[in-house]
């Protein structure tokens, strides 16, 4: 026996805030209609096709759905390191800042990092590409001189392909000469 003609097909869906307070912006759809989600705890559910608004709190999300909230892993942290213009020196700022980053890095009991290098459009972009996967590495060695294991260490060089700041061909943006850490 069969018991699929008996259920409706249902899907609830809540807008929850971020870590940050922040709450962005959902739009829901079906074959009958669509619902923008942009106020925190918000939702719709969708039964046969149908779009139908709620409203939750953050009460009700906890106790409704607590546990499986509880068992997401840990957002990463970020981190900006940025670095002198064409080189893979970081800035001394940067230099500042690292001693604090690094002791976070020795604390994570079982971390793992992700490092993405930059470079601003100064340059050729071959050039810039293996100056942002140099970038990538001067960090990486340093995450593992603080104790991170170097199998817990992917390591990217995106060159000149995802600035920070867009600006034309040649243009030095020190906002763009940066490797993003994340780490959890």
């Amino acid at each position: 026996m069969s018991l699929a003609a008996c259920t409706r097909l249902t899907s609830h869906v809540v807008l929850l805030p971020g870590p940050d307070g922040r709450t962005g912006a959902l739009l829901v759809t079906s074959v009958a209609g669509a619902v923008v989600l942009s106020e925190p705890y918000t939702g719709v559910d969708v039964v046969d096709g149908k779009v139908a608004p709620t409203r939750t709190s953050a009460a009700m999300v906890s106790e409704a759905y607590g546990r499986l909230l509880a068992m997401q892993p840990a957002r990463p942290r970020v981190h900006i390191i940025y670095f002198e213009f064409g080189q893979s020196v970081p800035t001394p700022e940067s230099k500042a800042r690292l001693p604090r980053i690094l002791t976070e890095v020795s604390a994570l009991s079982a971390g793992e990092a992700v490092v993405i290098g930059h470079t601003d459009r100064v340059g050729r972009a071959e050039a810039n590409e293996h100056l942002s996967w140099q970038r990538a590495n001067v960090i990486r060695e340093l995450l593992v001189g603080a104790g991170l294991g170097r199998e817990a260490i992917t390591i990217v060089g995106r060159g000149e392909r995802e600035p920070a700041v867009v600006t034309a061909d040649n243009i030095p943006e020190s906002r763009n000469r940066r490797v993003e850490l994340k780490l959890r």
